[in-house]
Parts: C-alpha cells; structure tokens; sequence
C-alpha cells in the first residue's frame, strides 16, 4: 500500500511553498526554531559556499528581520547554482508571506516575490542551437 504524506504531528506550524528560476525548483519547509538553515539535507554553507550564494538565499529573511525565528529545510534540483540559489530565495519570500501577509509590500518593493521566467531557448532544426546556424561555404 502507498504511503501518503501527511503534515507534522507536533502543534507548531509548517510553511510550505515552492520557489522557482529558470530551471531550478526549491521547495521549501519553513517552521518555528533557531535560524538553522537546511538544503537537501546539507547546511547552507556546505551546499552554497560561496558567501554571495548564502546571502542570495537568505535575504528575504533579512529583510523581513526574521533571521532567527525559523528553521528553513529546503530540497532543491534542477539549474546552476545560483538559480539555486534564488529558486530558494523566491520559495523562502513566498512562506514568509503564509506566516505574515503584512510583509507583501516590503518584498514586493524589494522584487523578492517576482518569479524569473527566462528559459533556455530550444535548438532549432536546421540550426547547430537556438539561433546559431552552420557556417555558409560558397565554394
């Protein structure tokens, strides 16, 4: 029989929101705790070490001066590291708003809740990538 998922047992609340950038995909689990920070199952600084990467992630907690009053566990797949890095900024804006919808301006203002669309163009046919076509020889 197959297991389903079902919500904590415990009486504290759990944010759950998706983030997004390009091709990268974060989900992110955000509840009550200390600031320790968590993405697929490594700390922040194992997973991103690069400092700018860090503070990408965790700005919308610094803006919101929230940065340690949650514990953050994010799974994230897909993309480069820094589309990572902000598909989890993108996903922590978006549970921070379940827990208080008072911070929607200043996240808004700060352009934390807007989703990137860009995509990689698909390869034509007839053409070497998305735009760059095979070099003409006239003789």
């Amino acid at each position: 029989m197959a297991e389903t998922k079902t919500a904590p047992q415990s009486e504290e609340e759990c944010y759950y929101e998706t983030g997004k950038r390009k091709s990268a995909i974060a989900r992110v689990y955000m509840r009550q705790g200390s600031g320790k920070v968590t993405v697929n199952k490594k700390p922040l600084e194992k997973y991103f070490p690069r400092e700018h990467s860090q503070v990408t992630c965790l700005k919308p907690l610094d803006v919101t001066n929230l940065s340690n009053k949650f514990d953050i566990t994010a799974t994230v797949k897909g993309g480069g590291i820094n589309s990572q890095a902000e598909a989890l900024r993108h996903g922590i804006a978006r549970a921070i708003l379940q827990y208080n919808d008072t911070f929607r301006k200043l996240l808004k203002d700060t352009g934390l809740l807007t989703r990137d669309p860009r995509m990689k163009e698909r390869k034509k046919y007839g053409k070497k990538g998305a735009r760059a076509g095979y070099q003409f020889s006239k003789r």
